[in-house]
Formats: structure tokens, C-alpha cells, sequence
């Protein structure tokens, strides 16, 4: 618990100070006013976009710290594993092959991570080397070099610093409204005042309009979940990939016996529950993801 509020309060450090430089290199070559409306949306934009690529840029050590991800291209009992990552990263055109790694639990996952297709990492779970046959753990794989080799950890944190720069602009406009709102009869005022209580009405605000930018995301997240099965089968197989979707289909009881045994990394998953409310769905149910496959004709 100590090393999670250190590594956060560090990135929160490294942001502030890497946001402050930049905003008063461009405030001062852009003439801005800091204090107005185009020097507010500057600091959430800087705020939003930085903020999402210092955690894109350490995502392999997180993964590697928190989750106890090993590496095994050295290990003897993965070689198997290893030279499927890398004969499929060859295959989709990837010129540095990405690193390996295992970690223990039970839940059935893989991920892909990394700051670039060159300098990514693919993580599998034990209990998904365990419970999956060997077509089945290929289609897994084949779907996570989908989504190095289509970028997808460098678009979906564009999108997701984008829309965490506009929740920022917006609650603080909001906030500002709110704050000022009893100096409207009296210029003397001084409204509800208060840097805590300020903090407070942002945090119910910014929580909020975050909640309702969220289907935003969620919906390029499931785009890039069709893409990367699209991408699975031609590199694994359609059939390779079919079955791992059906496994994970199959295994939903211990999914949901271990699935907040990681929460930090759920966005991680290969798999997803079907959920009433869709729309904050970051994976397409599997249903739907299977029969995308078998309707594809190329």
C-alpha cells in the first residue's frame, strides 16, 4: 500500500512540475494570459495530455512492480510462449519483438503494454496458461500483438488525455460558476471562499462530468477490442481465436471469483462481463465479439 501512494504521489509530483515549466515556456513565447480563459484550457490540455503519457511511458515497470509480472525469455518451461509472441510480431511487421512475462493468479488474462510497438511487453496469467488449450492460449496472444502492432496504447491514451483535458476545463468553469454564484448581489463577498471547500465542489464536479465523458472512452476502448480480435485472427487463425474467446466464455465463474483481485489493471483484460450499461463497457461482450468474427468475410 506504502509503494502505490509513493509511485502516485511521485507521478503526481512529475506532472505538476513538468506542467508548470512547460505552461510558463508558452505562456510567455504566446503572450497568454495565465488567469484567462485560454491560459485555463492550456494548463488542463498540458495537465490531461501529460499526465496520460507519463503513465503510458511507465506502464511496463507498473506492470512489472504491481501485478509481479517475470519475465521468462530466458526461462526454459516458456520458450513455447516466447516463440509465439515473437513469431507473431514478425509476422504483423513489428521490428523489436516485445518482452515476455508471466504472473501469478488464477483469473484467465493477458495484456499488452508499452510506451511504443518497439518497446512494448505481453503478460499472461498463470491461470490462463493453465486452463487454456494451445489453440486457444495462440488466439490470446495473436489479440494482444493485434493491439501493439496497431498502436493501440499510444491512441487510446490521446483519447483518453483529450477527454480528461476537457473534464478539467469544464469543471473548473463549472466550479468557478458555483464558487461565485452568492457575489452576484454583493461584489464584497465572498462567496463560498475557501481553498477546501473550493477542492471539494471541484472533486463532485469533476467526478461527475468525468463519470459522463466516460462512454467516450469506453467506446474507442471497445472499437479497439473489435480491431484487435480482427488482427487476432489473421495472425493466430480465425478459428485460434474463436476458441479463445469461447474458453474465456466458458470460465466466467472463476473470472468473477478473482476479478478485483487486480482492479488497477481491469483495463487490461481480454475479457469483459456483459453489462446492463454498455455504454461504460470498456470490452464488448464476448457474444457479440465471436459472432463479429464469424461474420467477418476477410
Amino acid at each position: 500500500m506504502f509503494k502505490r501512494f509513493a509511485l502516485f504521489f511521485m507521478v503526481s509530483l512529475l506532472i505538476s512540475v513538468s506542467v508548470s515549466i512547460i505552461a510558463s515556456f508558452i505562456f510567455r513565447f504566446l503572450g497568454i494570459n495565465p488567469g484567462g480563459m485560454q491560459g485555463l484550457f492550456i494548463m488542463c490540455l498540458l495537465f490531461g495530455m501529460i499526465g496520460s503519457f507519463i503513465s503510458l511511458r511507465i506502464s511496463k515497470w507498473t506492470a512489472k512492480k504491481f501485478m509481479g509480472v517475470q519475465l521468462v525469455e530466458q526461462n526454459p518451461n516458456y520458450q513455447s510462449l516466447v516463440q509465439k509472441v515473437h513469431q507473431m510480431a514478425k509476422q504483423a511487421g513489428i521490428e523489436k519483438m516485445p518482452e515476455v512475462g508471466v504472473y501469478d493468479s488464477p483469473e484467465l488474462n493477458a495484456f499488452a503494454t508499452g510506451p511504443s510497438k518497439n518497446n512494448s511487453l505481453v503478460a499472461v496469467s498463470t491461470g490462463l496458461l493453465q486452463r487454456m488449450n494451445d489453440d486457444e492460449l495462440t488466439g490470446v496472444l495473436g489479440h494482444e500483438v493485434a493491439h501493439i502492432a496497431n498502436g493501440d496504447m499510444v491512441t487510446m491514451t490521446l483519447v483518453q488525455g483529450v477527454v480528461n483535458a476537457f473534464v478539467m476545463f469544464f469543471s473548473s468553469i463549472i466550479t468557478n460558476i458555483i464558487s461565485n454564484a452568492p457575489r452576484r448581489d454583493d461584489d464584497d463577498g465572498e462567496g463560498f471562499g475557501g481553498f477546501f471547500l473550493r477542492q471539494f465542489i471541484y472533486s463532485i464536479v469533476s467526478s461527475l462530468i468525468g463519470f459522463l465523458a466516460m462512454p467516450i472512452v469506453f467506446w474507442f476502448s471497445r472499437f479497439r477490442e473489435y480491431r484487435a480480435d480482427h488482427g487476432g485472427a489473421v495472425l493466430a487463425g480465425r478459428e485460434k481465436m474463436i476458441a479463445a474467446l469461447e474458453a474465456l466464455k466458458r470460465n466466467y465463474g472463476i473470472q468473477e471469483e478473482v476479478g478485483n483481485q487486480h482492479a488497477s489493471v481491469q483495463t487490461m483484460q481480454i475479457s469483459s462481463k456483459r453489462s446492463m450499461m454498455e455504454l461504460w463497457s470498456s470490452h464488448p461482450a464476448l457474444d457479440k465479439r465471436i459472432s463479429a468474427l464469424q461474420n467477418r468475410q476477410s
